[in-house]
């Protein structure tokens, strides 16, 4: 399989998944939005989002399962699966802020091995496949370069439906917020991670994750040189509804901040 030309395909989707996203923005009223969950929010534009993108990638990988955020395709033990969410940071885009996202991933036997994130708002496309590297817009990049808590900036993602660690979560906040040199809550976890892998934060956590927020995110974080795993160090991130990131030189001392209180 060639990676680079599926994942070069995966890219023309996702930028075509985004302008449709982009051209409806004005359409949205609040008879469009629909509740999931609390405080989870769901319009027409994820469902024929992720409609569109299921349709095209049947056609680029017709082996292939899905799991896919809006239930479009679903998986039957298949070797290679797409892992979708068709616009991460809905909320963000019901009230016309960015940053909002597609995120595309392949993998195989549940492990990503092509991905692609896609910033609507400032049209940054991000890619990666295994062992190939991680692009924005084209161009190589990769991870930052600093290691201690007072030169970093960190990014997370505030619970909004689960909040069984809130208190363990909050203290360590309270430790990033006076060591380092802020916190960026951004609203789309695949951004986030792509933001880690152009060094633009210098690690990133969060718990109550699924898998579509985070797959395309993670390969990107390790082909640009970073580091992933879940709070307590193994690799169940993926699909164990927490992970931290970060480049390699932070990461010892960013997980184990993590670990010691989410751990």
């Amino acid at each position: 399989m060639d990676l680079q030309n599926i994942t070069g395909a995966i890219a023309e989707i996702a930028q075509s998944a985004g302008q449709f996203i982009r051209a409806e923005r004005s359409k949205i009223s609040n008879d469009d939005i629909e509740l999931k969950g609390k405080a989870s929010l769901v319009t027409y534009v994820d469902k024929e989002t992720e409609k569109m993108i299921v349709n095209k990638l049947r056609q680029l990988l017709p082996e292939a399962g899905f799991i896919t955020e809006e239930g479009t395709a679903g998986e039957s033990g298949e070797e290679y699966k797409w892992v979708i969410d068709p616009l991460d940071g809905t909320t963000n885009f019901i009230h016309g802020i960015f940053p909002h996202s597609v995120s595309i991933a392949l993998t195989q036997n549940n492990s990503p091995v092509a991905g692609v994130v896609y910033e609507i708002g400032q049209d940054e496309l991000f890619a990666a496949w295994k062992n190939g590297g991680a692009y924005l817009n084209g161009e190589s990049i990769s991870v930052s370069k600093s290691s201690k808590h007072e030169d970093v900036l960190l990014a997370t993602g505030f619970p909004y439906y689960n909040f069984e660690k809130l208190n363990e979560y909050l203290k360590v906040l309270e430790f990033f917020m006076i060591e380092t040199r802020g916190m960026r809550r951004m609203g789309s976890a695949a951004v986030d991670l792509a933001y880690v892998a152009c060094g633009r934060f210098d690690g990133f956590f969060e718990h109550a994750l699924h898998a579509w927020d985070v797959a395309a995110g993670v390969l990107l974080v390790q082909e640009a040189g970073g580091k992933v795993s879940d709070f307590k160090g193994g690799d169940n991130y993926l699909f164990g509804k927490e992970l931290v990131a970060a480049n390699a030189g932070y990461f010892p001392a960013f997980f184990a901040k993590i670990n010691q209180y989410l751990g």
